[in-house]
């Protein structure tokens, strides 16, 4: 029966996929090992998470209208328990054969998630106000009906929740949110109409921004190209331990006036009666998963039992570092503006002076007048030369890149504009390049750099995550808005990687910046998130030195000369060992035996939250 599921010695209740990942690191990643969890995104659903080859890969088991398991695509079983079973003898679409159970460390419960206690009482008062039932006859018709009940009350909790302020307009919402505590991270849902439609009002540096979570036809809630929910806590629960697209995690909830919500009400006509779609139906969302066709994750070290609840509240608590910075506009809120990539001319002013300049021509400060507001920006001005087609494509091949990013750690392109001279327009990082802001702020802390770093790698690991290499990350292409806050810019070489390959081979050798280029990109053309990994070494060298210039006073073919021969660049005075060792690991010489950026960032965003407690 399920209920023995939370008996199970490898059931972790619900954990997250990262705290899964870190537990089998703990059994030492053998092939096959494994455990099951509660699903965080379907009702009455499992997941299975899985060790192969040193990666991990993770299986929804869903809950069926028949009240069998399966995963999406695969056969159905009576319990949880027997799909292992039979994933133990048969792989039929798994990476491997599941061959040893992780179990929970001594001591340790199932985890609970956030809304199980709150669904029990709910359960309990529905059936007593629908069947007037007491005592055994109470619990009888709980276990008999708990699949149905589950599912009806989980769709209905959120009306329960303090956070949740039914039909409200977005004037009032934000009203509601500058009341009070104005703490970064606090929220309400509001809802929008009467067919699903919610929106997420998140305050961020003072300001609200409004993200639309829209019901698409199978019922599954999600802030567009989100992930996607059976219910609106489950949503709630996610975005409470990370960001994931939002400028920030779930901090605090705004509460309703009355402080506390009333009972979700009774539906006209029982829904257990005969029941047939509607809430009772099987969602399906994806096929079932084939070896490699998961995203994985290569691992970031050794975990201890002693170490992991505090790691996990790292990475809780530091997914979401405050940016001193005005509010990044997602495409995500509700636009206050109509937003195109053409921009006219009347629409943009441009001010006196440059804020630099290079073979494509100059770039300038500027203001772009909008429907309702005006926003200073920064405007990439292509020098007229009938000769200069080349410098042209690469420019429109930058903004080709920019307008697919939305990132809070990428230059956001605006918009393109056709006049006088071919212009880019994008939003303005006042402070300019970090390796010329570092030589002038030696005062700046470990901590500050530490920052400033992990944010270059969240916008990294969110390109390799999108499949773009940027193959010029290096100081001078880190713009900073404040002290506190870098975005990565210049795309003029970046490439979108084709499906079937995981890198790009360039036809010839260019003008390459060599010393911040990994050995494969000179020795074989070839392209990779691993060679910007290799890049962002470079970059670490360079703002832990404070700006300095790497393999000063070398020559190009002297720098690959010294790599070929297994040499590094020594640590940069006062470098915290933690880090410089992971610039040597960023450094190693074959591709496939460097780590991703998601093995990089969660490392650095480690190192920032541990000084960060000194």
């Amino acid at each position: 029966m399920v209920d023995r599921v939370t008996t199970l010695p490898y059931f972790y209740g619900n954990i997250t996929r990262e705290e899964a990942e870190q537990y089998l690191m703990q059994g030492g990643t053998t092939d096959g090992l494994y455990l099951l969890r509660q699903s965080r995104s379907y009702l009455g659903g499992y997941a299975l998470s899985v060790s192969y080859g040193r990666q991990f890969y993770h299986y929804t088991i869903e809950r069926e209208l028949s009240d069998m398991f399966a995963i999406s695509g695969g056969r159905s079983h009576r319990t949880p328990i027997d799909l292992i079973d039979y994933h133990s003898q048969e792989t039929d679409g798994l990476v491997c054969l599941l061959k040893k159970p992780q179990s929970r460390p001594r001591g340790m419960e199932p985890k609970v998630g956030l809304f199980e206690d709150l669904k029990e009482q709910l359960i309990r008062e529905y059936v007593k106000q629908m069947w007037n039932l007491q005592g055994n006859a109470l619990e009888q018709a709980i276990i008999s009906q708990r699949p149905q009940l589950e599912k009806l009350i989980a769709t209905t909790a959120h009306e329960k929740m303090p956070w949740f302020h039914g039909s409200i307009s977005r004037e009032d919402s934000e009203m509601l949110l500058h009341r009070g505590n104005r703490v970064n991270g606090r929220y309400l849902i509001r809802q929008r109409d009467n067919r699903g439609s919610y929106a997420l009002c998140l305050l961020h540096n003072g300001q609200v921004m409004h993200y639309r979570i829209d019901k698409d036809k199978a019922g599954k809630l999600s802030i567009p190209d989100g992930k996607k929910f059976d219910t609106l806590w489950q949503l709630v629960e996610h975005y409470s331990y990370k960001p994931d697209g939002l400028l920030r995690v779930l901090s605090e909830p705004c509460a309703r006036a009355n402080g506390e919500a009333g009972c979700p009400p009774i539906p006209q006509k029982h829904p257990l009666k005969g029941a047939t779609g509607g809430i009772l139906s099987r969602i399906k969302s994806y096929s079932f998963p084939k070896p490699g066709s998961k995203k994985t994750v290569k691992l970031p070290g050794s975990m201890t039992t002693d170490n992991l609840n505090t790691y996990v509240q790292k990475t809780a608590v530091t997914d979401a570092m405050p940016m001193d910075t005005e509010v990044y506009e997602s495409p995500y809120a509700d636009p206050d503006e109509l937003r195109t990539s053409t921009i006219s001319r009347s629409q943009l002013t441009l001010e006196d002076g440059e804020l630099g300049s290079g073979n494509f021509g100059t770039v300038m400060r500027g203001t772009y007048k909008m429907q309702k507001s005006e926003k200073t920006v920064a405007v990439k001005i292509l020098k007229n030369d009938e000769n200069n087609l080349s410098v042209r494509e690469e420019m429109l091949q930058e903004a080709s890149v920019m307008q697919q990013l939305d990132n809070p750690y990428i230059v956001r392109m605006i918009g393109i504009c056709e006049a006088e001279n071919l212009m880019l327009v994008m939003e303005l990082a006042s402070l300019g390049p970090l390796n010329k802001f570092l030589p002038k702020n030696r005062h700046l802390s470990v901590k500050n750099i530490t920052e400033l770093v992990h944010q270059v790698s969240m916008g990294m690991k969110y390109l390799e995550e999108h499949n773009f290499v940027h193959r010029d990350l290096a100081a001078r292409n880190v713009l900073l808005v404040t002290q506190h806050y870098a975005k990565i810019s210049d795309f003029g070489l970046s490439k979108a990687l084709a499906d079937e390959n995981n890198y790009y081979k360039a036809k010839t050798h260019g003008k390459w910046p060599v010393k911040w280029y990994a050995p494969e990109c000179m020795n074989y053309f070839k392209f990779s998130c691993k060679s910007d990994v290799w890049s962002f070494g470079v970059l670490m060298w360079e703002t832990y030195s404070y700006g300095q210039k790497p393999y000063k006073g070398m020559k190009g073919n002297e720098v690959l000369q010294m790599i070929e021969s297994g040499e590094r660049m020594a640590a940069p005075a006062n470098c915290p060992p933690e880090v410089y060792e992971l610039m040597k690991t960023c450094w190693t010489y074959k591709p496939d035996e460097r780590p991703g950026f998601n093995v990089v960032e969660p490392r650095l965003r480690n190192y920032y939250y541990e000084i960060s407690q000194i």
